[in-house]
């Protein structure tokens, strides 16, 4: 089976892990906090869950999720994601994580900053513009009309399939965005951010998108 690991259990990496068990999909995951402040949300999960520290879920991983607070990007465990697709999720919220010269001016992305960090890792974003508590509820069968859908980037196309694959089994269609350098377009008070939209509002949201907000 396959083991996605989880790094972050906040709100999305929680409904990630949350659909993901449903999907037979084996979660190892991961918090700074240690693996016991855990224990109730892997007793909710089931046998397929269990709880670990970040560099062990980035261990057991046959891909990774990353949901953490952007300016704890750099803790990351970047030798044992190594080699391997991170779906990122992190959104820049400079309340929260200090102001970043770099995505104020728009001469970076927020996911292009895991990447550099993550050097030997296939980065691509993901789950980032959909509010939590719909990427568990707001799924649908593939010939659904108006079916939700949802954007990526990446600069390794086989980080974007997998994606793509994952969004598909999660009920959503995909709009691929493009490298990691366009990953902006998708980026926190941008059209596309927060919202529910089909594929074709999509696109049009990507395209209205202004790069400094």
């Amino acid at each position: 089976m396959t083991t996605i690991g989880i790094i972050g259990a906040g709100h999305i990496g929680s409904q990630i892990a949350r659909k993901a068990v449903q999907l037979g999909y084996d979660v190892v995951i991961g918090n700074s906090r240690g693996p016991e402040t855990l224990a109730e949300l892997v007793a909710e999960l089931g046998p397929r869950a269990r709880a670990a520290t970040a560099a062990q879920a980035g261990e057991a991983a046959d891909f990774a999720v990353v949901t953490i607070p952007l300016k704890n990007y750099k803790a990351l465990p970047a030798q044992t994601l190594a080699g391997k697709v991170v779906i990122d999720t992190i959104n820049y919220y400079w309340e929260r994580d200090g102001h970043i010269d770099a995505l104020d001016g728009g001469v970076a992305t927020t996911s292009g900053l895991v990447q550099e960090h993550l050097a030997d890792s296939k980065v691509a974003k993901g789950f980032n513009h959909i509010l939590a508590a719909d990427i568990a509820t707001t799924g649908s069968a593939a010939c659904t009309e108006n079916r939700r859908a949802l954007a990526t980037a990446s600069d390794h196309e086989d980080a974007a399939a997998l994606v793509t694959r994952l969004y598909e089994e999660f009920g959503f269609d995909t709009v691929q965005i493009g490298p990691l350098a366009e990953s902006w377009r998708v980026e926190r008070d941008r059209p596309a951010y927060g919202v529910r939209q089909n594929a074709a509002e999509l696109k049009a949201n990507l395209a209205k998108a202004q790069r400094v907000v």
